[in-house]
């Protein structure tokens, strides 16, 4: 039997300041799956990895971003069995000064969360992501609380 198709994802791990000066990132719940995870999700045909994932956390969040660096890749099985892949990118909102209270739920994400970076792992549902952001901030840099260097908008 022919292994189920790839299927490829991308998502951006959403970062700012938050008013104590300590690095926020941005966590999404989606009702459908009853989780907490970063924003991401399925390219589109002939979409790139970047165009997608600045595409799907505006979708998700309503945060327009700029795009950082790529930051990573986790490989999994989703919920249909399918093998998945999702390519993480570094982002960071175009108005820094966006909150929670001006999020608009919608069907695949009905809340988000901003928190301190080194508080954000036990909120999230999936060891997998766990183990993303723990390698993050355990990096070559030596943390991932550092600003990096953005791209274009």
């Amino acid at each position: 039997m022919t292994p189920p198709p790839e299927v490829r994802a991308a998502g951006g791990i959403v970062r700012r300041t938050g008013a104590g000066g300590a690095t926020e990132i941005l966590l999404v719940h989606r009702p459908r799956y009853d989780d907490w995870t970063f924003p991401k999700g399925k390219l589109d045909h002939g979409e790139t990895w970047e165009e997608a994932a600045v595409r799907e956390v505006e979708e998700e969040t309503g945060l327009r971003c700029a795009l950082g660096e790529e930051l990573g890749v986790t490989d999994y099985t989703d919920h249909k069995d399918r093998a998945k892949r999702v390519v993480y990118f570094a982002l960071t909102p175009l108005d820094p000064q966006a909150h929670e209270e001006e999020f608009v739920a919608g069907d695949e994400v009905d809340q988000i969360c901003w928190l301190p970076i080194a508080q954000a792992s036990p909120h999230l549902t999936y060891e997998r992501d766990q183990r993303f952001l723990a390698d993050l901030l355990a990096g070559p840099s030596g943390s991932y609380d550092a600003p990096d260097a953005v791209r274009g908008s």
